[in-house]
């Protein structure tokens, strides 16, 4: 049974969920963000006007479509306030137990046609799947960072998703002016499988000694042509993340390629998550990011 897709949830108000609800609203759907902390929703609003804010300013939209957008977005304070939408975007924490205990309050209020979709980065869809009433019409949506500015999302089906789900989510994706890329579902399906690997050797390479912070971001920006570096793109990813998909590439296909780098264990350990936290391979907390080793 197909379902128009009028309306969409979207459930974190993290950076995700946010750039999520951003391009959603921009598109001219009715979006409804839910999170478990009001302050998080309040600071997502904050940077959502912000962002538009610059959009007007660098002539990619008018005053007139920031406040339609603006006006479309609605701070949903209880799980149930998501009930009527036509699809709900779980873009919680990258941690399985999180998402499950979402889609175990959220299955029963959502309307049974609706389509629930995940923004994970890594997870088997299969199995998050599993874990809804829905199996049928849950699907992989993984927008890339920051949402508004990238172009790229990857469509992921599971082995259950039917072919009407995965049209309804393809055509949606496409109203929001993205470019799409359909994965198999296979541990980090396309651009993380190659970017953190990638990654993850540029930390070996810094553990081995073989080039300081500065001389391996350097390298690969003029080298390789990268538009950053890959101690400083993980930096921005945040290096638990880096650390989560790396481990869900070595669980997932039990390859020793994908053995996750001592030195990122140790810098998550001691809480140097990357920009978010301060410091990482590099360190923010002064005008300009000084490099940590």
């Amino acid at each position: 049974m197909s379902v128009q897709i009028k309306s969409v949830g979207v459930i974190g108000a993290g950076q995700m969920g946010g750039g999520i609800a951003h391009v959603c609203a921009m598109a001219g759907y009715d979006v409804h963000v839910h999170d478990v902390s009001p302050d998080s929703l309040q600071t997502m609003q904050a940077n959502i006007s912000g962002n538009l804010a610059r959009q007007v300013s660098s002539g990619k939209a008018t005053d007139a479509e920031r406040d339609a957008a603006l006006s479309r977005i609605h701070l949903a304070t209880e799980m149930s306030d998501l009930a009527g939408m036509d699809m709900v975007i779980e873009a919680a924490t990258e941690d399985e137990t999180v998402k499950r205990k979402i889609y175990q309050q959220l299955c029963p209020i959502l309307n049974p046609e609706a389509i629930l979709a995940t923004n994970t980065s890594s997870l088997s869809i299969t199995r998050l799947a599993a874990a809804t009433d829905r199996a049928e019409r849950f699907i992989g949506i993984h927008f890339m960072n920051p949402v508004p500015v990238m172009k790229l999302v990857e469509l992921v089906r599971g082995i259950a998703t039917e072919e009407e789900t995965f049209k309804t989510s393809r055509d949606f994706i496409d109203s929001l002016d993205k470019t799409i890329t359909v994965a198999e579902d296979f541990p980090a399906f396309i651009v993380n499988r190659i970017l953190l690997p990638m990654i993850n050797e540029a930390i070996y390479t810094l553990y081995e000694g073989v080039g300081s912070v500065e001389a391996i971001d350097t390298a690969m920006k003029l080298g390789a042509n990268h538009p950053m570096g890959p101690l400083q793109l993980a930096d921005f990813i945040g290096l638990d993340t880096c650390l989560s998909i790396m481990q869900v590439l070595y669980d997932g296909l039990a390859d020793s390629k994908y053995r996750p780098c001592p030195l990122l264990v140790k810098y998550v350990e001691a809480g140097w998550l990357g920009r978010k936290s301060g410091r990482g391979f590099y360190d923010y907390r002064g005008e300009t990011p000084v490099p940590t080793r």
